[in-house]
């Protein structure tokens, strides 16, 4: 069982790539990986941001399937148009199903993407999307929809559903999760008291992509990821996660 990582590098090992790959071994699932953008940054804060050579991001992904047969993949931080657009392209060239991680900013705050990068996820990404995982804000930002309680998740979960397969993530609100995939479904959820949440975001989608590649279906998965993420949550440390516990 192996998997894709398309995702910036976090130095501090909590979130990004570093994160995704000990996520998809939680899970007993290989990990490669395409490093999109370098970060100078820790749990507290992002200092700068080196984006990669857009052809050398196609180079790399290109390279891993030339050798590796990958159906599911994983996008964290694009930064840019120019990446967005590129990603997709080697999205529908690869037949990749992918879940999108529209990182925006990051827990300390920091800027990960550039202006218009939610115009650009809805025109070129998440077309050829398997699932989005966006959390209230980024859900907003792509929607439209200001969210204030799980009625509005709702609502923009219908939105962004006109394009793609969706979960918008409850962490910033009551904990409950609104997927929608052909139809709403409300997954409840438990709110953790907790600073140990640096890459929660990382460890939901990468553990989605990790119980697709081994079988369960969307709504399954993304029950698995919530359980799997409130519980790293409890066993994290030093403000970040702790993956690695026994798996669902």
């Amino acid at each position: 069982m192996i998997a894709m990582s398309i995702a910036g590098f976090d130095p501090s090992g909590g979130a990004g790539i570093l994160n995704d790959i000990k996520t998809f071994s939680a899970f007993g699932v290989y990990g490669t990986a395409v490093i999109t953008a370098l970060t100078a940054q820790n749990i507290n804060k992002v200092e700068g941001v080196q984006p990669v050579d857009v052809q050398f991001i196609k180079k790399q992904i290109d390279t891993v399937l030339e050798q590796e047969k990958i159906e599911f993949a994983k996008t964290g931080m694009l930064y840019s148009d120019e990446i967005i657009k590129a990603v997709a392209q080697k999205v529908a060239e690869h037949d990749l199903k992918v879940v999108v991680d529209p990182v925006m900013i990051a827990g300390s705050g920091g800027h990960l993407s550039q202006k218009n990068f939610a115009r650009s996820l809805k025109k070129y990404l998440l077309p050829v999307a398997a699932l989005t995982t966006p959390n209230i804000h980024e859900a907003q930002e792509i929607s439209g929809v200001k969210i204030e309680n799980t009625e509005d998740s709702i609502e923009a979960a219908l939105k962004i559903g006109e394009t793609c397969n969706v979960v918008v993530t409850g962490g910033h609100l009551e904990g409950t999760d609104i997927l929608f995939d052909g139809s709403i479904k409300v997954i409840k959820g438990e709110l953790v008291e907790s600073s140990n949440t640096h890459g929660s975001g990382c460890t939901y989608s990468s553990a989605i992509v990790s119980s697709l590649v081994k079988g369960d279906n969307i709504e399954t998965a993304v029950k698995k990821a919530g359980e799997f993420v409130k519980e790293s949550i409890k066993h994290g440390n030093m403000g970040t996660l702790n993956q690695f516990w026994k798996c669902i």
